[in-house]
């Protein structure tokens, strides 16, 4: 049988129970293994609840001292009660000069304290119990998540100016510097909104005719890795030449603002199209795992786009060798993606009376997505003869192993 004794306004907060006649604190912290919340248990006394129903701050003294070992508990594990119980006396019981010595000693969950009002300045000088004062049994998250990215920047040596603070709240990226960023105008201060504006105005024109094409090669919504470098480093030179003043993350917060921006317009634009309508001879398109697809005038996109959606639905890590195929003109281009190269076939003579078909195999290396994109679209407009800018082209096999691993090591190399 259980009864509630105590409980504030705020759920979460750590309650006292009577249980079988015996007083017991209960608070929920952390999840099972199935994101379940859990709920954990420890004894306390009579004037242990007479300060808990008494004193606000110092029941958030106690629950941030107890959270640490119901983390330490994991999804499955046991509390420590032992460890719970022997904070009860030095936390609720002790003069405060005890308290804040306590607090230097052992772990304790600041952000808890923080969201509830506490002051930040002398939670920073370990004076914890004086920074109660201000508490309150409203929780402010907001609070609590800016004093965490502050103390994150600390760590890392990190100080930033007004502007800096300005343009990580303006891209959204003040509190969590992995979220998807996006522009924000109202959490910034008015009177830097003006300078903000500037400084974001210097990265577009560095970044302008530049864009971040997708790459089929890793799926039907990735973006190719060589243009977000390219207008990243764009971006990023143009505003440290122009604000040399400013930290190192909000110049990055400026650029992964205008690549995400640009990545995402890529997205939602379709593949890269041949811009030939009138082509009438139909291609055969097909992967590793024999799978084939047949593009024929009339279909809803053109050749080019159509190959590369064909590409984006089916590579794997398993499947990176794609073919483009006009059987009519007996030609063919073969991309091999795991070795940034690629072929180009053309049938000699036609196989007769039970004799194979005879074929010119040339090879050549590939830089990047946009070169395959070009070699593509060049095959689709002229085929074979119109891939001649596109090598050197490669007869034999051995001296196009020798001249890819002088690639590959010139790479290792950089």
């Amino acid at each position: 049988m259980r009864d509630i004794v105590f409980t504030r306004g705020s759920g979460w907060m750590p309650a006292v129970v009577r249980e079988d006649g015996a007083l017991r604190l209960t608070l929920g912290a952390g999840a099972d293994a199935n994101h379940e919340p859990r709920t954990f248990t420890f004894p306390i006394g009579e004037a242990h609840l007479a300060v808990i129903r008494e004193d606000l701050a110092r029941h958030l003294l106690l629950w941030s001292a107890v959270l640490p070992l119901c983390d330490a508990a994991g999804t499955r594990g046991r509390l420590d009660e032992d460890a719970a119980v022997a904070l009860l006396d030095p936390v609720l019981l002790a003069p405060p000069a005890d308290v804040d010595a306590l607090f230097r000693r052992v772990p304790w969950e600041r952000g808890r304290l923080v969201a509830h009002g506490a002051d930040i300045g002398l939670l920073d000088r370990g004076q914890v119990v004086a920074a109660m004062r201000t508490a309150t049994e409203t929780s402010d998250g907001k609070r609590a998540q800016e004093d965490h990215a502050q103390h994150r920047r600390a760590e890392r040596g990190t100080v930033l100016g007004p502007l800096d603070t300005a343009l990580l709240r303006y891209t959204n990226q003040y509190l969590h510097g992995a979220t998807v960023p996006r522009r924000t105008p109202g959490a910034v201060d008015p009177a830097l909104l003006p300078q903000v504006m500037r400084v974001l105005a210097t990265a577009e024109d560095a970044c302008a005719g530049l864009r971040i094409g997708r790459d089929p090669r890793r799926g039907q919504h990735a973006t190719d890795k060589r243009d977000w470098t390219r207008m990243e480093t764009a971006a990023e030179t143009a505003v440290r030449r122009a604000h040399p003043e400013l930290a190192d993350e909000a110049v990055r917060t400026v650029s992964f603002l205008l690549c995400s921006e640009a990545a995402d317009l890529s997205r939602n634009t379709p593949m890269d199209d041949d811009g030939h309508p009138t082509r009438r001879i139909p291609l055969s398109f097909t992967d590793d795992k024999d799978t084939e697809k047949t593009w024929r005038q009339g279909n809803s996109l053109g050749a080019t786009a159509e190959f590369w959606e064909f590409v984006a639905a089916r590579a794997a890590s398993d499947n990176e060798v794609f073919t483009i195929e006009d059987e009519k003109r007996g030609e063919g281009i073969q991309l091999h993606f795991y070795a940034d190269s690629a072929a180009r076939i053309t049938t000699l003579r036609e196989g007769r009376d039970g004799a194979d078909p005879e074929y010119r195999v040339e090879y050549t290396l590939i830089d990047g997505m946009s070169g395959y994109r070009s070699l593509v679209a060049a095959f689709v407009r002229g085929g074979c003869a119109g891939l001649g800018e596109h090598g050197p082209w490669i007869p034999d096999v051995t001296e196009f192993e020798r001249a890819r691993r002088r690639r590959d090591a010139e790479r290792r190399g950089r």
